[in-house]
């Protein structure tokens, strides 16, 4: 499981560097044909990270009620991300990936409550989880590059 650890943390290393010479307002710009923006993508990122393998693990999440209610599955950004709440989120990046791998490590996951995910994916163990998850990450990198692109 390290290598999928090292994944999701090579991924977001690179959301970060992709993102660190863009200024507030262009990462909160929506682009003509897109429903989101950069800025909601990495938020949505550390969310459904939280979702997929601390909630459906039976655990406490990390991240606020607020904040899941404004990036999970299905939202849309409806006010820009503060300049605070980008800071926070560029911090859960990375800090949340050291606390999954550690809590990982502890054997905290004990228990894993099936879910189907809408690329009808059916996660059934916290292994699933965070290879979904990896996947899932990968497709919003994709995302986020074609808004950069754009912005």
């Amino acid at each position: 499981m390290d290598k999928q650890f090292d994944i999701l943390r090579a991924n977001r290393l690179l959301i970060l560097k992709i993102i660190d010479n863009y200024s507030l307002e262009q990462l909160n710009k929506i682009p003509e044909g897109f429903k989101n923006n950069i800025a909601w993508n990495i938020a949505h990122l550390v969310v459904t990270q939280q979702l997929l393998c601390y909630k459906f693990s039976g655990l406490p999440l990390y991240v606020s009620d607020k904040m899941v209610e404004k990036y999970k599955k299905g939202t849309a950004p409806k006010i820009d991300i503060t300049q605070q709440e980008l800071n926070d989120t560029k911090k859960f990046l990375l800090n949340l990936v050291d606390q999954f791998e550690d809590d990982y490590g502890k054997n905290i996951f004990k228990s894993y409550q099936s879910y189907t995910t809408s690329a009808n994916v059916t996660l059934n163990s916290i292994s699933d989880a965070i290879e979904f998850n990896n996947f899932h990450e990968g497709i919003h990198l994709g995302y986020i590059l074609a808004l950069k692109k754009m912005v």
